[in-house]
């Protein structure tokens, strides 16, 4: 089959309704430690995992950073503090960590920690208002919001920083509390989903999904995740909530390989294709190829691994305008006049889905080397 044709295929495939691939999962390198309990972010088109837990329990302060284009991990300078249990979260090019726990014992840190990727240097920045362990961050207008954690006491926190202030503000307290919990930006509004309280078993809370809305300074609670979990990775890609793996269940102790994601127009929750290798002390990067989930523990409670696998949705939206584009521009000396306006209100419609698109402002690794080719 000829080129021109294959791309007249893709141009009638993308314009069909109801046309879709389906989701599935893929396998990139492996980490070079294995830990869980890790914080993972996503900056400049690259993952960073930080900190965590080894297999033999030391608290690592191990930063590694992987290249999608070379699908290799290398090792950034180290974290000033070891920690595990911390939360991650990008913003304006600089990469900031938040709390955790320095020890098995969970003693619970108000540090917070930049990294400026150009210069190579972590430096400190103003302490949360109050230190917290296994809690969750969510980026949205330039502002990272903490939510949760723990000690008991902290499980409701819900606290703003604004990194060109360096300031903290204490917001209005999360409706359930709990730790372990994920939390994602949708829409402007910060999404918490799942966790726990004190103990793995059992999960009180464990499905609740409840939207602060910054706008109001007010908590909303929504349709609660089918699966009950905590210890989990949550992402958002394409509009949806995602959530990844878990451990903590009192009909099925262990850890998940359950993947669900909410649609916060339906306000429904679907299910996913299962993760390959179910884990729980995980963290979540989008890039435009994919949810991006490194490391974690295999084992409720326990173990570490360096799997790292990619949720891959349906094909990427920016990647199909590209296609759709190149396809028309080979068409549109064969097409009669008609035909042509056509092509070039298809070719629009292409680029404003493209410009819509969250989580597509670059292209990388073999996305990147497809839309070349295209």
């Amino acid at each position: 089959m000829s080129g021109r044709a294959v791309l007249l295929r893709t141009v009638l495939a993308l314009l069909a309704p109801g046309v879709a691939a389906a989701e599935s999962w893929a396998v990139r390198a492996p980490l070079q430690e294995a830990r869980q309990e890790v914080a993972v972010a996503e900056l400049d088109g690259r993952i960073y995992v930080i900190g965590g837990f080894r297999g033999d329990f030391s608290v690592a302060d191990t930063v590694e950073v992987y290249d999608p284009e070379a699908d290799e991990w290398s090792f950034a300078r180290p974290l000033p503090t070891p920690v595990h249990h911390a939360a991650a979260a990008s913003v304006n090019g600089t990469l900031y960590v938040f709390g955790g726990w320095s020890d098995l014992f969970q003693t619970p840190l108000d540090e917070v920690h930049a990294f400026d990727p150009i210069a190579g240097e972590w430096t400190s920045r103003t302490p949360m208002p109050a230190a917290r362990g296994a809690l969750a961050a969510a980026t949205t207008d330039g502002l990272i919001y903490t939510v949760g954690g723990s000690p008991a006491d902290r499980e409701r926190d819900l606290a703003v920083y604004d990194p060109v202030a360096d300031e903290w503000t204490e917001l209005p307290d999360m409706p359930t509390p709990r730790n372990h919990l994920g939390a994602v930006a949708l829409d402007g509004r910060i999404h918490a989903v799942g966790g726990r309280t004190a103990t793995i078993l059992p999960v009180p809370g464990g499905g609740a999904l409840e939207v602060y809305d910054p706008s109001t300074q007010e908590w909303e609670s929504k349709p609660p995740m089918p699966t009950p979990r905590s210890g989990i990775a949550a992402a958002a890609f394409a509009g949806r909530l995602l959530v990844f793996g878990g451990e903590g269940s009192e009909e099925d102790p262990g850890t998940f390989r359950e993947a669900e994601a909410y649609t916060p127009d339906t306000e429904t929750w679907t299910p996913l294709p299962p993760m390959p290798t179910g884990r729980h002390g995980i963290g979540a990067a989008v890039l435009a190829s994919g949810v991006h989930i490194p490391g974690g523990g295999p084992v409720e409670g326990f173990g570490v691994t360096d799997v790292h696998e990619v949720f891959v949705p349906e094909p990427d939206a920016a990647l199909a305008a590209l296609a759709a584009v190149s396809a028309l521009r080979l068409l549109a000396g064969r097409l009669p006049a008609r035909g042509q306006a056509a092509a070039g209100a298809v070719r629009q419609s292409a680029i404003g889905a493209a410009a819509r698109r969250r989580g597509c402002a670059e292209l990388e690794g073999e996305d990147a080397k497809e839309a070349r080719v295209a």
